[in-house]
């Protein structure tokens, strides 16, 4: 393909990427991986190239664009070369008109951007929510150990006791390490967080929104395989994916339950009182992921921040009701946004007699309120906000 195809190509896919965001259908990564496989003609090297295109265009534009021509415009007016390829060749973009309108910059909708501010995520903070992300690995400790693993690419370690970075791209699926279980592909925030669980072995644990168990699997590891660890979830597809990478990972006390919306204690009716530990790691809005979802942030508007802030602040009662006297709950989100974070534990406290906040001090982050949370600028990992709060006895 020649250059000027590419970049037509890259607005072609990022026109089903806006529309896909507006009416809340599929992620980017899978808009592209879709668009490619129906157009095999494409070689690696245009794969690539049209890949890098339409991703440097997302991050470029904070409200949503018009069209994929605008976003790729809002590049070109910064990039002569690139405004270069808008030559009207066969299969490239049309010339630029006089007066052409290139979709606008910034970091988030207008709205967002100030959600952020007023949670503290402003200027470089809030720029670097847009930067490329890392590839973590945890070693799996039922298994491995990260300081004698030996892997194919010398990993660096992380604050995480069993966290490795390796560099971006890196094909860790196809590794033996991968395939036998020895690993995990998880963010280093993300074990983090997880770890301030603080789950033992013989505890009785609950995992209330495992999804497809990354935490889980690190909570398994955490109690040794020994204990109860129920992982919950309201979507099948998500949870049966639970089960191979269990089995992989030589996880053995996992218990599955798939739960009713607004009706998770019909399933959960045995462990009220009983759990040493809850983990809520809550559906939110993303804002600490954009650095692998950048689309994310064109998916949300404040109708469906504040359902999610609703959502998170019933599935905290949920959770509140399994703990025991003396028991935990630990409430994660990977937002920064403090209406998700801050202002959820301080709201759960004033409804809940009984409970107090612990103290959280992870290797990295820094206090927000009655919890701890970890940004991209300063910790280089994903954003994520966790609190700890105890059921007093």
């Amino acid at each position: 393909m020649t250059p000027s195809a590419r970049v037509q190509s890259a607005i072609e896919i990022l026109d089903l990427i806006i529309a896909a965001a507006r009416g809340q259908g599929a992620s980017a990564d899978k808009i592209v991986a879709e668009w490619f496989r129906a157009r095999r003609f494409a070689g690696s090297g245009d794969r690539r190239a049209i890949r890098e295109l339409v991703y440097a265009a997302i991050r470029a534009c904070g409200e949503v664009p018009v069209s994929g021509r605008a976003a790729m415009l809002a590049m070109a007016a910064g990039d002569a070369a690139l405004a270069a390829l808008f030559d009207g060749g066969t299969h490239g973009p049309a010339p630029i008109a006089p007066g052409e309108v290139a979709a606008l910059g910034g970091v988030a909708p207008a709205w967002l951007e100030e959600r952020l501010a007023a949670s503290g995520i402003d200027g470089e903070g809030a720029r670097a929510l847009l930067g490329r992300a890392a590839l973590d690995v945890r070693v799996n400790s039922l298994k491995a150990d990260r300081g004698t693993l030996a892997l194919p690419i010398l990993g660096e370690e992380l604050l995480s006791p069993q966290g490795l970075r390796l560099p971006a791209g890196t094909l860790v699926e196809q590794w033996e390490a991968y395939n036998l279980g020895l690993i995990e592909v998880q963010d280093g925030g993300s074990q983090l967080v997880c770890a301030a669980v603080g789950a033992r072995p013989g505890e009785v644990v609950v995992d209330l929104c495992a999804g497809a168990g990354g935490k889980t699997l690190q909570l398994a590891a955490e109690m040794e395989n020994r204990g109860r660890l129920i992982a919950c979830d309201v979507a099948r597809d998500r949870l049966a994916r639970l089960g191979p990478r269990a089995a992989r990972a030589g996880v053995a006390i996992v218990e599955q339950r798939l739960l009713n919306p607004a009706r998770e204690m019909e399933a959960l009716g045995d462990l009220a009182g009983q759990a040493d530990a809850v983990l809520v790691d809550a559906p939110c809005s993303g804002t600490g992921t954009w650095r692998r979802n950048p689309e994310g942030r064109w998916r949300l508007s404040e109708g469906e921040l504040a359902k999610l802030v609703a959502l998170q602040a019933r599935l905290m009662d949920v959770a509140a009701g399994l703990v025991r006297n003396g028991g935990r709950l630990v409430y994660v989100t990977c937002s920064l946004l403090d209406a998700e974070g801050a202002g959820q534990v301080d709201a759960f406290l004033a409804r809940h007699e009984g409970w107090r906040a612990e103290p959280v001090a992870l290797a990295a982050g820094s206090p927000r309120g009655a919890g701890w949370r970890l940004d991209p600028a300063r910790d280089g990992c994903d954003g994520f906000f966790v609190a700890r709060l105890e059921r007093l006895c």
